[in-house]
This record gives structure tokens, C-alpha cells and sequence, in this order.
């Protein structure tokens, strides 16, 4: 019994919610059922009913409207969005039940009339909807919207709403909105008030503002009020400016160091393979390119994960490429030691022979390695001023690597009998130190590091044979600039680089700039030879 009795309370109960949706639902109807028959002097009256429904079509059936898109069937009055078809045909979707109904001609549908100033009304009622909308984004896009067109009616909806507003960024944008439409419309005393609050605004449209009221101004025989009003301008328009310069300043180093990043990360692992070792490398380049093929094959092989393929091509990249370094070193660098040259032209044609193996596995063609989503968009600090999100992680991932890195070599076995063999090959041979696994171990830790930047790099562009190419001269010059296998000097150079290249770019342009530095890298060189940070020890002497 007790079991019954609570399904019919559950009924019951359903019922009357069902109810409750049933009548709550169509209080909308009856306003649109006048729409057919109202004359369009008594629409305006009409459409604020309708926009105070709370309901989650309201919004989209005066957006439709505005658009001049409502129309009826003149059989049965019901209103639907009518759009042009071919064979001149309307296709038609019903307002209420988002229902396609067959194309018609345009005798069979009539149109709800509107006029510019019922357009003016409908504009300010949707602007109402949005400015008090749950979402944020949704508040700050229409907030945005107006900002761009402000009139009187947005600016009376926004005053009256914006003393409810909880979000202060909203709020922001509310005042600097009634602000701009005063700085337009406004009497002379109203104007130079609203500079006074804008002075600090970031927004690209107040800027636009100021300098179409400077233009309207006339050069000469100015009015008091004009010339008040013109000093009042060009003091805010300056203010705006150092503002904007200060931002860009900001972001060249964010660039710089985001380009000092990828060489970090390029440099960091040659820079341990010839401290340790004194091997010029010239495959370096292609192990940052197999850790880039890495990620594109993950992507391939499991496209359901596109999110975590970063987290997983990570390792992978870096096994790959190891293990690939460490079969050259036993493979071939092994029988060269104390022979640089010759191991400059062997790992060269080694760099050949894995470009073209790449070309034969995955054709010459680029290939592109899709962003997760979390690596996409960017954090819009201010209205000027934006941080991209990949650029930030690559930034961040860097130095994770790098104090990583430094770690090992400072807190383990393993990086004690790599400094000891960078530092003195002999003495460390003595103390039983296999110097010939310390090598292999070593090639194989930057190779690995390399594949990581290839990794990030696939963040940054396409996927090719020739990826590597185009950052190996810099990695030298990195490691030649910071200090052969010092890791600090590493972090500076590339940092110096990357900064370096990012400010002379705009001045110079990106070849001119590449060359700016190349000079002043050998100029630096001819001064101190050993980099800004030279090695310790008796191999270094």
C-alpha cells in the first residue's frame, strides 16, 4: 500500500508540473497571435509585451523580426521565418516548434511590417535580453555591440541596468558605453566629463571616437569652447597612446620570449652533446623533426584523443628521438671521437639520410598537427592586449624542461659523471667512470630533448622534412653565445636572441634582423670566445 500510494504521489506531482509547464509555456502565443492582425503604429506597444515574456524563444523571435524575416501564412496566421529559396520559393521554419514546412511561393506568406523606428525599439529590447542574461559572455558581447553603435535608447537600457550589475568588467563596459554616447551627443561640459572617465579606456572604438571629433574640429579660429575641447582630446588620445605602446612593449616580450622558448628548447640538448662530447651535430636538426613526426603519427593513430595527444607525444617524441641518437652515437660518432671535422660531415649525411627516409615514409609534403583545444584561443587581458595560449605553455613547458633538465644534471649520479666527463675526461676514466656509455647516454638525453621541441614546434607550424633546417644555425649559435654546455648560458642566449629578434623586427624586418644579430654574434664572439658563460675545467682549456 505504502508503495502505491507513493507512485500516485509521484503522478500526481508530475502532473501538476507538467501543468505548470503547460501554462507557463504558451503565455507567449497569444502576444504572437496579435502580430498577423496589428497595425504597425500599435506594433511598438506590442513587441515590448512580447520582449518582457520570460521565455527561450522571445529573444529569437525578435531577432527574427529585426531581421525582417517574421512573416504568416495567410491560410492560418501562424508565423514562421521565412527565407529566399531558389525558384523563387520561401523555405519556411515555424517560430514556436523550429518545424521545416514545405517551400512556398510568396503570394501564400505575408510579411510582419516593420519601420526604422520599430527596428530602434527591437534593437534596444534585444540589447535588454542580453544585458541581463545569466552568462557573462553573453552580457559582455552585447555590451560590446552597443559600445560600437551607442544611441540614447541603449544608453537609457544600460542606465537603467547598470546599477544591478553584479560583474565588474561588465559594469566597466556599461560606463564606458554611456561615457562614448555623451562624448558624441553630449553639451560641452558633458563631453569634456565623459574624456575624464575615458581617459583610461582601452577600447579601439572610444580611440576612433576622439579622432574623428579631432578631424571635425576646425584648424583654425577655434571657439573657446572648441579649443578646450580640442586640448581635452589630444591629452586623452596621448593618455590612450603611451598606453598602447606600453601594451606593445609587453607583448614583444611575450613574443621574444615565446621565440626564445623554441630555441631553448632546440639549443638546450645540443648544448650537453658538445659540452660533453665536442660533436658538431649537424643531425640535431632532424631530431627535432622526428619528435615532430611523432606527434603527427599520434594524432593519426588515435584521433579520438586529439586532447591528451600532446601529453602522450611528449614521451613518445622523446624516446623516439633518443633512441635514434643513441644508435648514431654507437653507430658512427663513437669511431670518430677527437675528430670534429670528420664528425661534422658524417652526422651531416646522416641528416640526409633521415630527411630523405621521411620523405619516403610520409611523402615531401607539410603535414599539420591539429591543437587540443585547451592550446587554442587566447587570454584577453585587456581590449589591446592578449596572450596567446599556446605561446604561454610553450613558455612555461620550457622551463620546466629546462629546471628539469638542470636537476638531473645536478641531483644525480647520472649528471655528476657527465660533469665529471665534460670537465676531464681522463681523471674521469680513472675514477672508473664508463666514459663511453656516459657518451652514449648524453647523445641520447639531448636528441630526446630535441624531439621534444619538435613536439612544440609542430604548435607553431606545419610538419615537414625541412623543420629542423631552419633552427639548427640558431641552436649553434646559441650554444656558441651562452658558453659550450653551460645550461644557464643557454637559457640567457636563447632568451637574448629571442628578445633581440623580436624588437628589431618591426624596425628592420626579419631578415635584416637575422643578420643584425649574426654580426653582432660574431662580433661578440671575436671579443670573448668562449661565450658569456665559459666552461669549467680542464677540457676547457
Amino acid at each position: 500500500m505504502l508503495r502505491i500510494f507513493s507512485l500516485m504521489l509521484l503522478v500526481i506531482s508530475g502532473y501538476s508540473h507538467a501543468q505548470t509547464q503547460s501554462t507557463a509555456v504558451p503565455a507567449l502565443e497569444p502576444l504572437l497571435q496579435q502580430l498577423p492582425k496589428t497595425k504597425l503604429r500599435q506594433m511598438d506597444p506590442l513587441v515590448k509585451q512580447i520582449a518582457a515574456v520570460k521565455h527561450p524563444k522571445t529573444r529569437t523571435i525578435l531577432q527574427v523580426m529585426l531581421e525582417g524575416e517574421l512573416y504568416y501564412i495567410k491560410a492560418n496566421k501562424q508565423l514562421v521565418k521565412a527565407q529566399k529559396a531558389p525558384n523563387r520559393l520561401y523555405s519556411l521554419t515555424l517560430i514556436m516548434g523550429d518545424d521545416t514546412l514545405a517551400a512556398v511561393k510568396k503570394s501564400k506568406i505575408s510579411k510582419v511590417k516593420t519601420n526604422n523606428r520599430l527596428r530602434s525599439t527591437l534593437r534596444s529590447l534585444i540589447a535588454k535580453i542580453d544585458l541581463t542574461d545569466e552568462d557573462k559572455a553573453m552580457r559582455l558581447q552585447a555590451v560590446q555591440q552597443l559600445l560600437n553603435s551607442p544611441t540614447k535608447e541603449s544608453t537609457a537600457t544600460i542606465s537603467e541596468l547598470i546599477d544591478t550589475e553584479q560583474d565588474a568588467e561588465v559594469r566597466e563596459l556599461m560606463s564606458v558605453t554611456m561615457a562614448l554616447q555623451q562624448l558624441q551627443d553630449g553639451e560641452h561640459l558633458d563631453k569634456l566629463t565623459a574624456l575624464a572617465e575615458l581617459k583610461d579606456s582601452l577600447e579601439p572604438t572610444v580611440k576612433n571616437t576622439i579622432t574623428e571629433l579631432l578631424a571635425k574640429l576646425p584648424e583654425t579660429d577655434l571657439s573657446a569652447e572648441q579649443q578646450t575641447l580640442k586640448t581635452a582630446l589630444l591629452k586623452t588620445l596621448d593618455t590612450m597612446e603611451s598606453q598602447a605602446s606600453f601594451y606593445g612593449f609587453i607583448e614583444n616580450v611575450f613574443f621574444g620570449l615565446s621565440l626564445g622558448s623554441v630555441l631553448l628548447l632546440a639549443a638546450i640538448g645540443l648544448a650537453i652533446t658538445f659540452g660533453v662530447m665536442g660533436v658538431i651535430n649537424m643531425a640535431h636538426g632532424e631530431m627535432i623533426m622526428l619528435g615532430a613526426y611523432t606527434t603527427y603519427v599520434i594524432q593519426i593513430a588515435f584521433p579520438s584523443i586529439i586532447e591528451y595527444s600532446l601529453l602522450i607525444a611528449i614521451p613518445a617524441a622523446f624516446i623516439v628521438s633518443g633512441l635514434v641518437g643513441i644508435l648514431i652515437e654507437r653507430g658512427v660518432i663513437r669511431f670518430l671521437k677527437g675528430r670534429p671535422l670528420e664528425t661534422l660531415l658524417a652526422t651531416f649525411g646522416i641528416s640526409l639520410i633521415l630527411q630523405q627516409l621521411v620523405r619516403t615514409v610520409f611523402s615531401p609534403l607539410n603535414r599539420q598537427v591539429i591543437s587540443p583545444e585547451w592550446m587554442s584561443g587566447s587570454w584577453q587581458i585587456n581590449p589591446i592586449f592578449s596572450l596567446t595560449y599556446n605561446r604561454l605553455y610553450i613558455i612555461l613547458f620550457s622551463i620546466m624542461v629546462f629546471v628539469s633538465l638542470l636537476l638531473i644534471l645536478k641531483k644525480t649520479s647520472l649528471g655528476l659523471h657527465v660533469r665529471a666527463v665534460s670537465q676531464n675526461r681522463d681523471m674521469a676514466r680513472a675514477l672508473s667512470i664508463k666514459s663511453d656509455w656516459v657518451d652514449a647516454i648524453t647523445f641520447g638525453l639531448g636528441s630526446g630533448i630535441a624531439g621534444i621541441a619538435g613536439v612544440v614546434l609542430s604548435q607553431l607550424t606545419n610538419v615537414g622534412p625541412n623543420l629542423g633546417q631552419a633552427y639548427i644555425i640558431d641552436s649553434f649559435l646559441v650554444v656558441v653565445f651562452g658558453g659550450v654546455g653551460n645550461l644557464w648560458g643557454t637559457l640567457v642566449a636563447a632568451m637574448s636572441l629571442g628578445l633581440t629578434n623580436k624588437f628589431l623586427e618591426p624596425v628592420t624586418g626579419s631578415v635584416l634582423a637575422n643578420i643584425i644579430v649574426l654580426v653582432g654574434l660574431v662580433l661578440f664572439i671575436q671579443k670573448r670566445p668562449k661565450g658569456l658563460f665559459p666552461q669549467k675545467g680542464r677540457s676547457a682549456d
